[in-house]
């Protein structure tokens, strides 16, 4: 081989070389997107962009100071909220014994702070510090909707810092989000932690609590990778423009026995929490429509004990007395197929319909009972308090 050919080689090597890093390190500026990579040869539908909302413009193009900017735009507003209760001591004096520790965020220049309700059930007091080092113990509970999982309480202060709500309406999932709150209730102020939208639209119910089976159904959540620890319930999570997208509340919890699920964090979305906020402040509750049954879903293995073929639908365990469902002739075991026409398939099914409505509204129940199947008229009415 002469030189002349050995140096042409050489600079082709050379070319692919540098073509090659250029593709691992990207040519793009970076961090503002990110694709999953396919599980299978098919790609995965994503939801088709708003043709009405702009797209969300970040910070900075530059991915490091975005992020950066963020954190100074929206942690002076993470508030930590420790609720506490009040015990009597052994001369019958009062005093106070902190209980769990949670986030919210500060959304309005009336000190209105929108948080988790699980992070206030049950507290007689709430202790407010903010990152800057102010406290404030005469926090007020202006309203709890458990059903939704959202609560405000409000603070008395000057020069407050406020949060900016955002679009959630906006999120794609592969964008980039920051969720901030005070996670494990380390000192020193509220823990930064950075993901993407892993998915949008996602129906998960919470774990049960004080005597519940089961908590309620979150619609419409956000599902992140940012990680999500104890402490960061209530607390923000924000796009690139430092706008707060969502209110983080719970992780997935074990895969299986013994597995415990790794990345898969969820966020009540703002396009529900802040109706249910403004509610809350205008009213001090949420009306939500109401049935009145307990229930179950229908799967194979409950089909096989009642000896039916029928698999989907929910399985009715309680009746409320006096409710609309026990008005309307629902009763125990019976199965509900579907819901004003719309067949119940999944899990939320039920939930979502009803949520659908409002009180006082009339709707078809199709039940099936001793394989019978009939329709029944039921009006829904308010959720008790």
């Amino acid at each position: 081989m002469n030189r002349s050919a050995f140096h042409r080689i050489g600079a082709r090597l050379l070319m692919l070389m540098l073509l090659i890093a250029l593709i691992g390190t990207g040519c793009s500026t970076p961090g503002l997107t990110r694709e999953a990579t396919p599980s299978t040869t098919s790609p995965a539908p994503t939801a088709a962009p708003s043709q009405s909302a702009p797209p969300v413009t970040p910070l900075t193009s530059n991915f490091q100071e975005s992020i950066r900017q963020v954190v100074q735009k929206v942690r002076p507003a993470v508030v930590q909220i420790t609720s506490q209760q009040v015990q009597i001591d052994q001369f019958n004096q009062p005093f106070t014994i902190p209980g769990g520790v949670g986030s919210g965020i500060i959304y309005d220049s009336q000190g209105h702070v929108l948080t988790n309700d699980h992070v206030v059930s049950g507290a007689q007091q709430f202790l407010v510090t903010l990152p800057d080092g102010r406290s404030f113990k005469d926090a007020k509970l202006i309203g709890r909707d458990p059903k939704t999982d959202l609560a405000v309480i409000q603070i008395s202060g000057d020069n407050l810092p406020v949060a900016e709500l955002g679009n959630s309406e906006q999120l794609q999932v592969g964008d980039w989000v920051v969720a901030i709150g005070n996670a494990l209730g380390l000192p020193g102020g509220p823990t930064v932690t950075t993901g993407v939208v892993s998915a949008l639209n996602r129906t998960v119910q919470e774990p049960g609590g004080r005597g519940r089976q089961s908590g309620p159904f979150l619609l419409d959540a956000i599902q992140t990778d940012a990680p999500i620890n104890p402490g960061n319930s209530g607390g923000p999570l924000a796009n690139l423009a430092g706008q707060v997208i969502g209110i983080n509340t719970l992780v997935a919890g074990q895969a299986e026995p013994g597995v415990q699920a790794q990345g898969i964090g969820f966020a009540i979305s703002m396009a529900t929490a802040k109706p249910i906020a403004d509610e809350l402040v205008a009213n001090g509750k949420v009306v939500h429509p109401y049935i009145g049954i307990g229930y179950v879903q229908m799967t194979p293995a409950i089909a096989a004990q009642l000896g039916i073929t029928m698999q989907d639908g929910v399985l009715v365990r309680l009746v409320e007395p006096g409710s609309p469902a026990a008005q309307a002739g629902i009763q125990l075991r019976d199965i509900i197929t579907a819901f004003d026409g719309q067949p119940l398939k999944e899990e939320a099914s039920l939930s979502k319909a009803i949520n659908g409505h409002k009180p006082g509204d009339t709707v078809t129940v199709t039940i099936l009972r001793d394989g019978q199947t009939m329709d029944l008229k039921v009006t829904l009415g308010e959720t008790p308090s």
